[in-house]
C-alpha cells in the first residue's frame, strides 16, 4: 500500500504544475473569447467550417460529456452539421490542459502529435458527415447565436478565474483523481512484462485497446497516467495514442446522445473516424516514427520504477494547490444558499455531468417566453423552472439541447 500511496503522490506531483497552467489557460479561452464566436463561422457545410469547427475544439478544455450540449448548441446557432461532427471529434481528444499534462508525463513528440491527431480526425469526420448530408437545412436559434456576456475586463477576469480553477476543477477534478488512481495501480499490480509478452502484435495489442478504450469513460487529462502506467507495463506507443484518442472521444453516453440528436449515420461517421485516426496515427507512431522519441521522460521512468527519489518543493506545492482547489470545487452545501426555496415546476433531466451541462440546459429552459426563473442542481438532475410556461415547451427545449426531460411527478 505504500508504494501505491507513492505512486500516486509522485504522479500527480509531476502532473499538477502543467495542470494548473492548463487551467489557467482554459479559463482566458473562456472568459475572453465570445462564445457566440464559435457559431458565427460555422454554418458553411463546407472544408472552411469543418477546419474551424476542428481549429476551436483542439484548445478547448471540454470532455466527450460537455462538448455534446456545446455543440447542440452550436448546432441550433447555424453551425452545419459537417462542422458539428467536427468539433464533437476534436473535441474532447484534448484541450490546453491535457497538452501541458501529456508533456509533463509522456514528452514533447505525444504532446505535438496528440492535438494533430484530433485535429486531422475531426475535419476526416466533419468532411464525411458534411457529405452524406448535403441536402441539410441550417436553422438558426437566435437568442442562442446572439446572446453573449457584456462584461469589464475586472468581470473577464474573475470569470476566467473562476472557470479555470472552479468550474474546471469541479467537471474534470473526479475524473483526473479516478484516472492517477487506475494509473498508479497499473503500475503497482500489473506485472512488469505484462504487455511486453505481446510486443511483436503492436495491432492487435491496438485492438484490444480500442475494445477497452470506447465504452468506458475517462477524460483527456484522466487518460493521460493511465496510458503512461501501460506504456511502462510493455505497452506500444501506438496503442497508447489509440487510448488517448478514443478513451476521451467516446463513451456511451456520448454514443446515445448522438445517435438520438444528430442520427445513426452521423453516429457511425463520428465514431468510425475516431477508430480509423487511432489506429492510423498509432500505426505511424510504431511503424514509421523513431521510437526513441516516444520513450518516457526519465522522470516519469523514475516514479513508475518507484524509485525514491527527492520530489521538488515547488512540484508538491503545486500538488497541494491542487489538491485544495478540488476538495474546495466539491464542497457541499454553498450553492444552497445562493437562491430561496421556490414552488416552481420540477422536471427532471438525464444527462447533465458538468457546468457546461448546467449552463446548457440553464440557457435552453430560458429562452422560452414566459420563464421568470431557472434552478438547476446537477446532483439531483432536476430544473426547477418559475414562470408561465407550458411544460411540454421546456421538455421539448431541454430535448433539443441534448438531454431526456419530463416533468417530475
Amino acid at each position: 500500500m505504500s508504494d501505491f500511496i507513492f505512486q500516486f503522490y509522485a504522479l500527480i506531483c509531476e502532473m499538477s504544475p502543467y495542470l494548473l497552467l492548463g487551467f489557467f489557460l482554459a479559463g482566458i479561452l473562456h472568459g475572453f473569447v465570445p462564445q457566440n464566436i464559435y457559431s458565427r463561422y460555422l454554418s458553411g457545410n463546407n472544408l472552411k467550417s469543418v477546419v474551424l469547427a476542428a481549429l476551436f475544439g483542439v484548445p478547448l478544455p471540454l470532455c466527450s460529456c460537455g462538448v455534446i450540449p456545446t455543440a447542440m448548441s452550436m448546432k441550433w446557432a447555424g453551425a452545419s452539421r459537417g462542422a458539428t461532427v467536427s468539433f464533437l471529434i476534436s473535441t474532447p481528444q484534448t484541450g490546453i490542459d491535457s497538452i501541458t499534462a501529456t508533456y509533463s508525463l509522456m514528452g514533447g513528440p505525444f504532446a505535438i502529435i496528440r492535438p494533430i491527431a484530433a485535429f486531422i480526425t475531426g475535419i476526416f469526420g466533419g468532411l464525411f458527415a458534411g457529405a452524406i448530408n448535403k441536402n441539410e437545412k441550417i436553422s438558426i436559434d437566435e437568442n442562442n447565436a446572439t446572446s453573449s456576456l457584456r462584461k469589464n475586463f475586472v468581470g473577464k477576469v474573475t470569470e476566467s478565474l473562476k472557470y479555470g480553477f472552479h468550474d474546471m476543477i469541479r467537471d474534470i477534478g473526479k475524473n483526473l483523481i479516478i484516472g492517477l488512481l487506475i494509473g498508479s495501480a497499473i503500475a503497482i499490480f500489473i506485472p512488469d512484462n505484462f504487455f511486453s509478452l505481446y510486443a511483436n502484435h503492436k495491432i492487435w495489442n491496438m485492438f484490444l485497446v480500442l475494445l477497452i478504450a470506447i465504452p468506458m469513460y475517462v477524460c483527456a487529462t484522466g487518460s493521460i497516467p493511465i496510458a503512461a502506467a501501460l506504456m511502462f507495463k510493455g505497452l506500444s506507443p501506438g496503442a497508447a495514442l489509440v487510448f488517448l484518442m478514443a478513451g476521451p472521444a467516446v463513451n456511451m453516453a456520448s454514443i446515445m446522445v448522438i445517435n438520438k440528436v444528430l442520427g445513426r449515420k452521423t453516429l457511425l461517421v463520428y465514431i468510425g473516424s475516431i477508430v480509423a485516426g487511432a489506429l492510423g496515427f498509432g500505426f505511424i507512431i510504431d511503424y514509421l516514427l523513431p521510437m526513441q522519441w516516444f520513450i518516457l521522460p526519465p522522470e516519469e521512468i523514475k516514479h513508475m520504477c518507484h524509485i525514491d527519489t527527492a520530489i521538488p518543493l515547488w512540484q508538491q506545492l503545486a500538488a497541494w494547490a491542487l489538491i485544495a482547489m478540488i476538495v474546495v470545487a466539491f464542497l457541499p452545501g454553498i450553492k444552497k444558499h445562493e437562491h430561496k426555496i421556490t414552488m416552481g415546476k420540477i422536471f427532471k433531466v438525464k444527462g447533465m455531468t458538468c457546468s457546461h451541462c448546467k449552463a446548457n440546459v440553464e440557457k435552453a429552459i430560458r429562452s422560452l417566453e414566459g420563464v421568470s426563473s431557472v434552478n438547476i442542481d446537477i446532483d439531483k438532475g432536476t430544473a426547477e423552472v418559475l414562470g408561465d410556461v407550458d411544460p411540454d415547451q421546456v421538455i421539448d427545449a431541454v430535448e433539443n439541447a441534448g438531454y431526456e426531460c419530463k416533468l417530475s411527478s
